[in-house]
């Protein structure tokens, strides 16, 4: 199986004010993710997962290491990747379908070509019928949805996922958890899940890498995670396989975040 994103040896050093001592946010460290696998990174508060993201997004460059993006190495943005934010990332002043896509319009692909798309994706999420709607007319749970096709319809190769589902209630962060299991099943891109929920990333994931608490953090733990799908996020989590994954785990995890 080929690998879809490398992170090689990576260090991030933050300079200090007034040329003081900088930060290493993360050292030495190492992470492959497939082609068509699904990877979450879990770690402590600060210990660096969002950076690790940065740099495969090609959004921040590393102080030392290399990027590669299957098999190239990584200039500037990663044109291979979509890239979903933890925070709201709509245009408020465009439409559900709008904002949907606004990516195929910024690539000049034509209108009636792009609305055709942007429609068959937010029936494909669910949003059939809300293409009109603002960002403020819709839910939590609508506008990820939104989110997940403004992402999706650019048929990135790689997904790049930054606490995605973190600010929506229990039941909502469920179906949006199943509802992207299921859009990852039919085309299996690569994925690199950013996630603080043990729970989340088991039910998800192929693998789940744990990072150190910072500073210089690195992976301390990467746990195959050997569970059948399709998957039931919820239902998943009473089987013994899984409990026992995530105490295993959570030995390795508890340390770091106390």
């Amino acid at each position: 199986m080929s690998i879809a994103l490398s992170l090689e040896n990576i260090t991030v050093t933050f300079t200090g004010k007034s040329g003081g001592a900088g930060y290493t946010a993360v050292k030495d460290t190492t992470l492959d993710i497939a082609d068509g696998e699904f990877v979450s990174v879990v770690g402590p508060t600060g210990c660096g997962k969002s950076t690790l993201l940065n740099i495969g997004a090609g959004l921040l460059k590393a102080s030392s290491g290399a990027v590669k993006v299957f098999g190239e190495p990584l200039v500037g943005l990663n044109a291979k990747a979509g890239y979903m934010f933890q925070a709201e990332s709509l245009m408020p002043w465009r439409s559900a379908l709008d904002n949907v896509t606004a990516g195929l319009q910024f690539r000049g692909e034509q209108a009636s070509s792009a609305r055709a798309k942007g429609e068959a994706w937010l029936e494909r999420v669910g949003l059939a019928g809300f293409g009109n709607r603002y960002p403020h007319e819709m839910s939590g749970g609508m506008r990820k949805r939104c989110a997940l096709a403004q992402m999706l319809i650019l048929d990135p190769k790689i997904l790049l996922m930054d606490e995605p589902f973190s600010a929506l209630d229990i039941q909502t962060r469920q179906l949006m958890e199943n509802e992207l299991l299921e859009l990852w099943q039919a085309r299996r891109k690569a994925v690199l899940f950013i996630t603080h929920d043990l729970d989340e990333a088991i039910a998800m994931s192929d693998r789940v890498v744990v990072l150190s608490a910072g500073p210089a953090s690195h992976p301390i733990g990467d746990f195959r995670v050997d569970l059948p799908r399709p998957r039931d996020v919820a239902e998943i989590r009473t089987q013994p396989a899984f409990i026992d994954l995530h105490h295993r785990i959570w030995m390795v995890l508890r340390d770091e975040v106390l």
